[in-house]
């Protein structure tokens, strides 16, 4: 299964808006003869293989089933039952929110999957059966979970080079230290230790009622409840002079219009606007706050807007394309998405996939924006950030860098029902950068929410945000 990554008030490694993922262009075993599965025509039927993301679908017509397979394992993952569409389009869905729709491409052996609320596609290559290790129990205890914990790792993540990790190393030293008798508390420290290095906002341990691990980049904090309330009191009693947030979306979006026609907008989170899990249900929430903001009358007026997602936990990267398409009047590219694709090659990705800002079918405001950054500014945030970077027309980022953590996250089943959390994808530029790792910089450098800026109340982003728009 793979996660988005923000959760509905604040990021979190452990707990996030679900999405769907999928993986794996490794050459599988098969089952033994006589298990094959039969090929149904069209996409209602038949075993699937991502590209890209680690796992098979079986799909019989009315069920989708999900196997999370590396290559030592398979564990059965996330499944849902058919929601409508015919044999060249067919929807399906669950309780938790996750809706699938797997498309024909006009080819027998080739399809289509597409998450809602994660933008773009994933290929799928139909093949005979199930891998073997599908057909048996999944293996148990420490010793598996460790080497399918690795192995998990070893297979998908994309960024071991960059952050000077050699994971072959890493095993050496932890393998040693498990065996069939290792308690879970011993386990779970292990596991810990071993991915703490990567400082990895996007990747977590999560070991039930042992308990559960994630870390964010050095020198910055992962935004919290205690956090946004802090943070939107101050930028109440301070910036706005006394005023008041006009609040949406469940408390995730506060706007407020500020003198000289200048308007400010501070969005917490891409998801959790309702109590409804799925994506279209955030989708017309969103809807319905942004036609409530942005009107006729008040983008005719506006002279400047600042968006403020200094403390923002992520969420659907689809929504934060929404709220781009609300600033432009012409399609533009947002960003392109590529996924680590062969188990045994780090630099291989899946061909890049372009994504763009397309304009929205309602008022539009397309004057100058500033744009608020900090360390709290995670996963969809940061996406929503990149999106807006070739938007046409002026707009500035000011504060510091964004966490640096931009992919969907996969949530991996391991032997004992915990689980491991990671990334799999990168988003390029136009150029093909990536800013994985540092995140996104700001144009114009200012302190965001310091202890010094707090003592002396200050808001040095936001002022010079105020000041920059004024220049006209």
């Amino acid at each position: 299964m793979q996660l988005r990554s923000g959760s509905g008030t604040m990021c979190r490694t452990v707990a996030a808006t679900a999405l769907l993922a999928v993986t794996a262009s490794v050459a599988l075993p098969l089952a033994p003869a006589g298990a094959h599965a039969p090929r149904p025509p069209g996409v209602t039927g038949g075993v699937w293989q991502v590209d890209g993301y680690g796992e098979v679908f079986s799909l019989d017509g009315s069920r989708l089933q999900e196997y999370q397979v590396t290559g030592i394992s398979c564990i059965k993952g996330v499944s849902a039952d058919r929601a409508g569409g015919s044999g060249g389009a067919v929807r399906y869905a669950n309780d938790d929110g996750f809706v699938f729709t797997v498309r024909s491409t006009g080819r027998p052996d080739r399809a289509a999957l597409h998450i809602d609320g994660s933008p773009g596609d994933r290929g799928l290559r139909r093949i005979d059966a199930l891998p073997a290790d599908c057909l048996e129990p999944a293996p148990g205890g420490p010793v598996a979970a460790f080497d399918i914990f690795w192995q998990t790792f070893e297979e998908n993540y994309p960024f071991f080079a960059a952050k000077g990790i050699d994971w072959h190393a890493v095993r050496d030293r932890y393998r040693p230290q498990v065996d069939a008798h290792t308690t879970d508390a011993e386990l779970f420290a292990v596991l810990r230790e071993m991915v703490a290095p990567l400082h990895d906002a996007h990747v977590a341990v999560i070991a039930g009622e042992t308990g559960s691990f994630g870390a964010v980049r050095p020198g910055t904090e992962m935004p919290t409840e205690e956090m946004d309330a802090k943070v939107s009191a101050y930028i109440e009693k301070r910036d706005l002079q006394g005023g008041k947030l006009r609040q949406f979306a469940g408390g995730r979006i506060g706007y407020a219009e500020l003198p000289g026609g200048q308007g400010y907008l501070r969005i917490t989170g891409f998801g959790g606007y309702t109590e409804a899990q799925d994506f279209a249900a955030n989708s017309a929430v969103l809807k319905e706050t942004l036609d409530t903001i942005f009107t006729q009358a008040s983008t005719a007026r506006l002279r400047g807007l600042i968006i403020d997602l200094r403390i923002n936990g992520g969420g659907s990267d689809s929504l934060g394309l929404q709220l781009a398409g609300r600033f432009t009047d012409s399609p533009y590219f947002a960003y392109a998405k590529r996924a680590r694709n062969d188990p045994s090659d780090a630099s291989r990705f899946t061909r890049p996939q372009p994504q763009y800002v397309q304009p929205a079918a309602a008022p539009r405001y397309t004057g100058p924006i500033a744009v608020l950054t900090g360390g709290s500014t995670i996963s969809a945030g940061e996406t929503f950030t990149q999106a807006l970077m070739d938007r046409p027309g002026r707009t500035v980022r000011i504060g510091q860098n964004t966490q640096g953590v931009f992919s969907d996250v996969m949530e991996r089943e391991l032997p004992g029902g915990w689980q491991a959390v990671l990334p799999n994808e990168e988003f390029l530029t136009r150029s093909g950068q990536t800013f994985d790792g540092l995140g996104i910089p700001p144009q114009l450098r200012e302190p965001v929410f310091t202890d010094e800026e707090f003592a002396k109340n200050r808001d040095s982003a936001f002022d010079r945000a105020v000041a920059v728009l004024g220049r006209r």
